[in-house]
């Protein structure tokens, strides 16, 4: 999800004015889990409160992990990750909030200034493997590292939205059959189905780099079920990437989770 300041919405009529003593200024975007808004603390500080959409709400076994996702995600206190601050897995709706981060999202960035030069897909992929390593060291995997939520701050990259995915692929592929995630980011392992590991994160670390030095995903776009049988059956083409990439790009992307 995008939390940076151009991308701020006015509250619609079917929007909450205050989720768990927070009074939401205004709307900073919305995914696959729920909706995201600006708020503040007593003391002012910015806040980004995510409100968790009904679908899942309703389900009970979704609230258990969720809750139990959140208190692993209060332990992360990476410096590049967006530290979770409040949470309510049992409120109506269940709702965290993490402190806000003022800056685009990689996605962004790219998509309206262009490739990002080879010292700056280096900083970006030192920030962004420190702060999975703090979110590994918590127990979490986080399931949906992508350029949408990778954070460009002025003083380095923030990782975002991780502490609660496994709960919502949990609740969705027992509904669906489905995972939720992004299919142009995803490891073998987790398109395929099989187990989930800290190591399907550094797969999409590698695919976020070479999206900031290619402006494209790896494995293409079009239907998922296509992106998805590129990424399990076959080697990802490093050959657009500049030459000082490619060795650790390909290491991130070796197929074998091992």
């Amino acid at each position: 999800m995008n939390h940076t300041a151009e991308v701020f919405q006015p509250l619609r009529d079917d929007d909450p004015r205050v989720v768990g003593g927070y009074r939401l200024a205004a709307r900073l975007g919305a995914g696959g889990m729920g909706r995201v808004y600006l708020s503040h603390t007593q003391g002012g500080r910015p806040v980004a409160v995510k409100v968790v959409r009904s679908e899942l709400a309703d389900d009970p076994a979704f609230r258990r992990r969720f809750g139990r996702e959140i208190r692993s995600a209060r332990k992360v206190k990476g410096a590049y990750t967006a530290e979770v601050i409040d949470a309510d897995a049992d409120g109506t709706p269940p709702w965290l909030a993490t402190l806000y981060v003022p800056g685009p999202a990689l996605s962004d960035v790219v998509a309206l200034g262009g490739l990002l030069p080879v010292p700056a897909v280096l900083w970006l992929m030192a920030g962004v493997a420190e702060a999975l390593q703090a979110v590994h060291d918590a127990g979490i995997v986080h399931r949906d590292l992508k350029p949408s939520n990778v954070l460009l701050a002025a003083d380095g990259p923030r990782v975002i939205d991780f502490g609660i995915s496994v709960a919502a692929d949990s609740t969705a592929h027992t509904a669906t059959g489905t995972t939720i995630g992004t299919p142009q980011y995803m490891a073998p392992e987790q398109a395929s189905g099989r187990d989930v590991t800290a190591a399907t994160d550094i797969f999409s670390l590698g695919q976020t780099a070479a999206f900031a030095a290619l402006g494209e995903p790896l494995y293409g776009d079009g239907p998922a079920v296509g992106v998805l049988y590129r990424i399990v059956h076959s080697e990802p083409d490093l050959s657009g990437l500049p030459e000082q990439l490619r060795p650790l790009v390909a290491r991130c992307m070796a197929a074998d989770p091992a």
